[in-house]
């Protein structure tokens, strides 16, 4: 077995989930919920045109049997019909499929049927290798492009909470800047000291948040050595959080690119987890993702 594999099979649930994948016509996320399915993480239910979700999974060999599917005319009706699943307690994770993330989203979000819980929607992406046996939380690279101070703070309590979920007892939180020390020209530098006194004074609790940092500090024990960085994260953190989406996104991209990095992720704050994989990810990214909702 694979060290990747080991890795999934450490997360899997004592009891399958109810997945419901909305718009269920990319192969991909068919055929990761069918892996799913097979190592006992999920009991899928494939919402969309029927006719046409049967003739994909015929065109792929896929073999969906097992799984219940509700027909919806196209794919906004879809997504309705899947958080409506979600919102009556019929499913237990929500999965994007062949669907634009903003109109699943909008379903998401809706007044009258949504699952929007009380908090700030945000995606947590994870990034496990296989080589380093490491395991590496990035937010936030997808909904809050901007955050300021207050929404960083929800960033943080978000992460920190779903990495509780994936057995991390206290993750260490690296707020991301260009250079370890304060800077008042610097917001970023401003925004990560915050968050550490946030930390100290119990506002943001169940981590340890070292900031201002960098990404070498945060990331690698010998730079913290070079560089003689005294605070409590010596190239040891667990959560990696982003002044923007551009930083983060182009990091996670570099990282999987360059590295032997898998990438999943999951969408927090709703009343349910949200795996919203770019339909161009992998059908082992997609999978990694399914298994990352399964924990919470």
């Amino acid at each position: 077995m694979s060290e990747f594999n080991q890795k999934l099979m450490s997360m899997c649930p004592a009891s399958p989930r109810r997945l419901v994948l909305a718009s269920a016509t990319d192969p991909n996320a068919i055929a990761a919920v069918i892996a799913a399915h097979d190592m006992g993480f999920v009991n899928g239910i494939l919402c969309g045109n029927k006719d046409e979700i049967v003739a994909i999974s015929q065109k792929h060999n896929l073999d969906i049997s097992s799984f219940e599917i509700v027909h919806c005319d196209d794919e906004l009706s879809s997504a309705q019909m899947a958080v409506e699943m979600v919102r009556t307690h019929q499913a237990d994770i929500l999965m994007k499929g062949q669907i634009h993330t903003a109109d699943l989203l909008r379903a998401v979000l809706n007044r009258d049927f949504g699952i929007r819980g009380s908090g700030v929607l945000s995606h947590v992406s994870v990034l496990y290798s296989p080589s380093r046996k490491r395991t590496m939380f990035l937010t936030d690279i997808a909904m809050v492009m901007y955050p300021d101070l207050e929404r960083k703070t929800s960033l943080v309590k978000n992460a920190v909470s779903f990495a509780h979920h994936m057995g991390v007892v206290l993750p260490r939180v690296a707020p991301l800047c260009a250079v370890e020390t304060l800077n008042p020209a610097m917001p970023a530098t401003v925004d990560a000291d915050a968050l550490q006194k946030k930390n100290t004074s119990g506002e943001i609790s169940g981590c340890i948040i070292s900031g201002p940092i960098s990404f070498d500090i945060a990331v690698s024990p010998a730079a913290a050595t070079a560089k003689k960085y005294d605070g409590p994260i010596q190239g040891d953190a667990d959560i990696l959080l982003f002044d923007n989406t551009e930083a983060g996104n182009n990091t996670i991209k570099a990282m999987v690119q360059f590295g032997d990095w898998i990438f999943g992720g999951v969408v927090i704050g709703a009343l349910a987890p949200i795996v919203l994989n770019s339909r161009s990810d992998s059908d082992v990214s997609k999978l990694f993702s399914i298994a990352c909702a399964c924990t919470m």
